[in-house]
């Protein structure tokens, strides 16, 4: 019964002084919400990782003028370096023969596709590639046919387009065969793709693919950099294809013995792990944020119970000359700090995990629950409250009774 009393006690008196409770609570939510929030959309991105950054398809690699991320070198180092143009690159593919399928990649963004009265937001990404952009890039054709050799010889103006487009501007009509018109150009419709999926807030459904050729003629040759993307036969012949294409595209480019390589190679794998590196430091980062306003809301939580301590000395001394023990007072300040700390760490996990959800539904990734991260921030709010309301905890139980009820 004394402890039921001593908690019965501790909450009345966080009742009995609302605004100052709740701005304390307040100070240890917000330290909680920042790593929480942040932990929540990092383990929804980890556990959608494999899947949303799976874009090149299986057994395959690809070269680029740019590396996919970069946080550590000077921009300006890629810059200068040459573009991979259109004659380097159908040389590679040449010498790369049956060894591997090569396909080409342009692309433009900010596109908008028209048919007679109906477009579609100047959002659609138009890409120029060649007959291995479907299965290098995981694309099936719903209807119709792809891309062919003989579209990319002749530069035919013939395009692919993806679910999104033909819901916008064929949404109750066949749309193969019929003509739409992008930047001025009219293009027969000679394939649907099917539909992909949105993922990382995009979707990959909202592109017009047309042969590479037909798309370096109507946008010209300068300041293009092709992205080459390579697929091998298989798992086991990935890392030989990958020597082979780095051994060519050096004897493409001319490159000296002693020159390093001036493109870049990645892979699937490349890419979620530098996703999981910047992932890392974010989290770090969080980590950093939510200490430093921990260690501030504790520092409240301190000053809240002195200030207590101080109003209600009268208290303290009227309850020990009735008898209370010291032991009995102290637990019930630091009871008070802790149900202070531990309400804050509450509040701080609900509005966290909402907050984190709702920013990975918003970019299409799993919604999650961070049961470890939770546990640490409930366990550290209850050390907060302990640390540091055990001073004042101890200065009430240490006061004299005497002088306690002399206090005004």
């Amino acid at each position: 019964m004394l402890i039921r009393e001593i908690f019965r006690l501790a909450f009345s008196s966080l009742a009995a002084n609302k605004l100052r409770s709740a701005l304390t609570v307040l100070g240890i939510a917000v330290g909680v919400f920042s790593v929480i929030g942040v932990m929540t959309f990092i383990n929804g991105m980890r556990s959608s990782l494999e899947t949303g950054l799976n874009v090149l398809g299986a057994n395959s690699f690809q070269i680029s003028k740019f590396p996919p991320i970069n946080f550590s070198d000077p921009w300006t180092r890629f810059r200068n370096r040459r573009d991979l143009t259109y004659p380097m690159a159908a040389r590679f593919k040449d010498m790369m023969g049956e060894h591997a399928k090569v396909n080409l990649t342009l692309n433009r963004g900010g596109m908008t596709v028209i048919v007679r009265d109906r477009k579609t937001n100047p959002n659609v990404r138009l890409i120029g590639t060649d007959e291995n952009y479907i299965t290098a890039f995981n694309f099936d054709v719903a209807a119709g046919r792809n891309v062919g050799a003989d579209d990319v010889a002749y530069g035919r103006p013939v395009c692919l387009l993806g679910a999104d487009v033909v819901a916008k501007i064929f949404p109750d009509e066949e749309a193969l065969g019929k003509m739409v018109r992008i930047n001025g150009q009219n293009y027969t419709v000679v394939g649907l793709l099917a539909v992909k999926g949105a993922s990382f807030g995009g979707s990959p459904d909202n592109i017009v693919i047309t042969p590479i050729t037909r798309f370096l003629a109507v946008y010209g040759r300068n300041f293009r950099s092709l992205s080459i993307n390579v697929q091998a036969p298989g798992q086991a012949e990935l890392p030989a294809t990958q020597e082979r294409a780095i051994g060519v595209m050096r004897l493409v480019r001319a490159l000296a013995p002693e020159d390093g390589n001036d493109f870049e190679v990645f892979s699937n794998e490349s890419l979620i792990e530098a996703f999981n590196q910047i992932l890392d430091v974010i989290a770090a980062a969080a980590l950093v944020i939510s200490s430093i306003a921990l260690l501030a809301s504790g520092v409240g939580v301190m000053n809240i119970m002195l200030v207590s301590v101080t109003e209600r000395t009268k208290e303290i001394g009227i309850r020990k000359s009735i008898g209370a023990r010291k032991r009995s007072i102290l637990l019930q300040f630091l009871a008070e700090a802790v149900a202070l700390s531990l309400i804050g760490g509450v509040a701080g996990v609900t509005i966290g995990v909402t907050g984190g959800n709702a920013v990975a539904y918003l970019m299409n990734t799993a919604i999650t629950f961070p049961w470890l991260w939770a546990g640490v921030g409930m366990a550290v709010c209850g050390g907060i409250g302990v640390v540091f309301g055990l001073y004042p905890a101890w200065k009430a139980s240490s006061l004299d009774p005497i002088e306690a009820l002399r206090y005004e």
